[in-house]
C-alpha cells in the first residue's frame, strides 16, 4: 500500500516588534471555531515559531495546498480570525493565510532515506 507524499509547507510573515507579546498570547488559545477550520481545511502537523525579534516561522502539512486555500478563503471563521490577526504583521499586503512568503523546501531526510532504499543502496555506514 503506497500512501501520498503530503505537500510541504514553511512559510515566512514579520510580526511587528510593538505586538510580539500579544501575538504570543493571542496564539496559546486559538479559537476553537478557528482550529476546527484549519483542520477541515486539510491542515495537518501545523506550527508556528516565532524569533524575538519577530520573524515568524509556520509549517504544515496538505494532501492539496489549493484546496486547503480554497476552503480557508471561503470561511467565515478564518476571515474574521485573519482580520483580527492582519494588524500584527509588518509589510503585510491582504490575508496574512494568504500573503505569506512560502519557502521551498530543499531537504527532506524522510525522502532521500526512502529513496535509498528504492534503489537498493541503503544509508551508508
Amino acid at each position: 500500500m503506497t500512501s501520498a507524499v503530503p505537500h510541504r509547507v514553511c512559510f515566512q510573515l514579520q510580526v511587528r516588534a510593538d505586538r510580539l507579546e500579544e501575538y504570543r498570547e493571542r496564539h496559546e488559545t486559538v479559537w476553537p471555531d478557528m482550529l476546527r477550520e484549519i483542520e477541515a481545511s486539510g491542515r495537518r502537523n501545523y506550527s508556528l515559531f516565532l524569533r524575538d525579534d519577530g520573524l515568524l516561522i509556520g509549517y504544515f502539512e496538505t494532501d492539496s495546498l489549493e484546496a486547503s486555500d480554497a476552503y480557508l478563503a471561503a470561511s467565515p471563521a478564518a476571515a474574521r480570525w485573519e482580520a483580527d490577526m492582519a494588524p500584527f504583521f509588518a509589510a503585510l499586503d491582504g490575508r496574512p493565510d494568504q500573503s505569506f512568503l512560502q519557502l521551498p523546501e530543499i531537504f527532506n531526510l524522510h525522502d532521500q532515506l526512502a529513496s535509498l532504499e528504492a534503489t537498493n543502496e541503503g544509508p551508508s555506514s
